[in-house]
């Protein structure tokens, strides 16, 4: 009889034990990654993220987390591009022009009427042969990091204090523009005056009259309340606002093939899906906008487009062999 009691202890502590393994094997096969990006979440990036998670945790099985820190919670966009570098952050989400810091040929997505329309733009994003074309510009030209897919939050806009509707209205005017040589070449030939400074720095800038006029998505005046200083939104899309989303290599090449595969499909299913969502955002801020009393008026973009045409093949023949070849592709989408 004692022998038998002590065979079931003895099995229920096996069992016991194999329980907590189990258990524990479970705890260390999940993983969480942080994915950071400056914009707030209710923007086009959460969009971004919100996909890029969803599909990951169902591909993965709930093995591979994403914990998302929007809002610039760990550094503007250029310092978080080197903290992906470094493997300190392992997903990030850059705009064309900042990735320009360390990708200068990234510089193409960000040429001045490179994209025709919202329609154009939308199916150049979902593109895969522009996406392998980015990918491969990337893997060819930066150490530490990958990019994965790309994103947009639709076309870029001029908003001031003051009507700017033709070519004539900006002239002298001080636009802060990012810092990219496409910018400083651009807006000059407008004849605009250029003010670098961090995005966070836009709305007091826009106030005290540091600078008379910004430039950026309708859902990003909205969300950051530039409207406030810069009531006026003229809608003159001169270019695009587009986004790379990053891998660290550190985490990359920790990864199993199979993890690969579903960090990739992850990224495709941001390719595929969010362009249309961020431009259905796009028109509702506009319809919000409106309705708080924000004037929006539309632009005569030919002198715009006159003035930026011959700079198109111009800036991405000098950019490089990827950022022309990028160009062609995207020029060619109808």
């Amino acid at each position: 009889m004692t022998s038998v009691r002590l065979g079931g202890v003895s099995a229920a502590i096996v069992f016991g034990v194999s329980l907590i393994f189990a258990a524990t094997a479970a705890t260390a096969q999940t993983h969480h990654y942080k994915f950071a990006y400056d914009q707030p979440k209710n923007t086009g990036y959460g969009i971004v993220g919100d996909l890029f998670e969803s599909k990951l945790k169902e591909l993965s099985k709930g093995t591979m987390l994403i914990d998302q820190y929007p809002g610039a919670q760990l550094g503007q966009e250029p310092q978080v591009l080197q903290l992906v570098k470094a493997g300190d952050i392992e997903f990030c989400i850059s705009s064309s022009a900042n990735a320009a810091t360390v990708a200068p040929e990234s510089g193409v997505m960000s040429l001045h009427f490179l994209f025709r329309s919202e329609d154009h733009l939308k199916k150049a994003m979902a593109d895969a042969a522009v996406v392998k074309a980015v990918r491969d510009m990337i893997e060819e030209t930066v150490k530490g990091s990958h990019v994965i897919g790309l994103a947009t939050l639709g076309l870029r806009s001029l908003y001031s204090k003051r009507e700017i509707r033709k070519i004539e209205d900006i002239k002298g005017v001080k636009v802060r523009v990012q810092a990219t040589p496409t910018e400083d070449t651009m807006f000059p030939a407008y004849g605009a005056q250029t003010v670098h400074m961090p995005f966070g720095n836009v709305y007091t800038s826009l106030q005290t009259g540091v600078v008379d006029a910004a430039e950026n998505g309708v859902n990003v005046y909205l969300v950051n309340k530039h409207y406030e200083v810069a009531p006026i939104l003229s809608m003159s899309e001169h270019e695009a606002n587009n986004s790379l989303i990053w891998v660290s290599d550190k985490l990359w090449s920790s990864l199993s093939a199979e993890q690969k595969g579903w960090v990739q499909a992850a990224a495709d299913e941001v390719n595929k899906t969010q362009p249309a969502r961020a431009l259905e955002l796009e028109h509702q801020s506009a319809t919000k906008l409106k309705s708080i009393g924000v004037k929006i008026v539309d632009v005569d973009k030919s002198g715009f487009i006159a003035v930026a045409k011959p700079y198109l093949e111009k800036m991405s023949h000098d950019l490089g062999p990827h950022a022309e070849e990028i160009q062609h592709l995207i020029s060619a989408i109808q």
